[in-house]
């Protein structure tokens, strides 16, 4: 069983608006270009908005989303929060589920709590309460109950 995960999690944020007739810049902070499909439902404090169309602009997306026409209405959207569902994907690690996550090595022993996940080249690395860094890699199976197995090479962690 999956630990439990918040009910949206933050995707992206409108940037600005393009054009005159309504669409948007997105900031996607999501990996997961499939958010901004035509049909996905993203919320927003604004309420809900659904894509009809987005394409690929540089390092961002151009959306254009159901009943937005203007460029008024565009940039009354302009710095909006999107929120979306979490994606459920087999043998896949989020940040939200390991976040204060206890993590054990294989037998069992409690190494710390993650309290972060930092970006790195080689391998992202779960940030423990008690300093040790445990590169993901080394995470074995899902994140369970509030718990993580790692596999750590012996005298990684000293």
């Amino acid at each position: 069983m999956a630990a439990p995960r918040r009910s949206l999690l933050e995707v992206g944020e409108i940037v600005r608006p393009h054009g005159l007739a309504g669409a948007v810049v997105v900031r996607l902070v999501s990996d997961q270009a499939e958010r901004l499909a035509p049909g996905s439902t993203l919320h927003s404090d604004r309420g809900p908005l659904v894509v009809t169309r987005a394409r690929p602009l540089k390092d961002r997306h151009v959306v254009t989303f159901e009943g937005v026409h203007t460029i008024e209405r565009a940039e009354s959207l302009r710095g909006v929060v999107l929120r979306a569902e979490p994606l459920e994907r087999a043998g896949v690690l989020w940040v939200d589920e390991l976040v204060g996550a206890t993590v054990r090595d294989r037998d069992g022993t409690a190494l710390g709590v993650v309290a972060s996940v930092e970006a790195n080249p080689a391998s992202d690395l779960l940030v423990l309460d008690t300093g040790a860094l445990v590169p993901s890699r080394f995470v074995v199976g899902d994140v369970r109950d509030g718990e993580v197995t790692v596999d750590v090479p012996e005298g990684l962690l000293e």
